[in-house]
């Protein structure tokens, strides 16, 4: 899940991981980050990454994968 899936979008928060909490892998410019466990570390890292004023609404500045920014457990299948 490089860059390339989403042009121009520098965060990109990968759907929800199995663990204890579970996780989504959040990348910043095509580069993974971290793990985070809520929407607070998504903007972490991405203050951490020096990107500034994230809007975790804005399409042009976030992907969520498999969910949205209140999406942090797996859905049944």
């Amino acid at each position: 899940m490089a860059g390339s899936e989403s042009p121009g979008v520098p965060i990109v928060v990968a759907g929800v991981q199995h663990g204890e909490p579970p996780f989504r892998i959040v990348l910043v410019n095509g580069e993974p980050v971290g793990e985070a466990f809520s929407f607070v570390d998504v903007i972490e890292f991405s203050l951490r990454s020096g990107l500034e004023h994230v809007d975790l609404d804005d399409p042009s500045v976030i992907r969520w994968v498999g969910g949205d920014k209140f999406t942090w457990t797996r859905q049944s299948t």
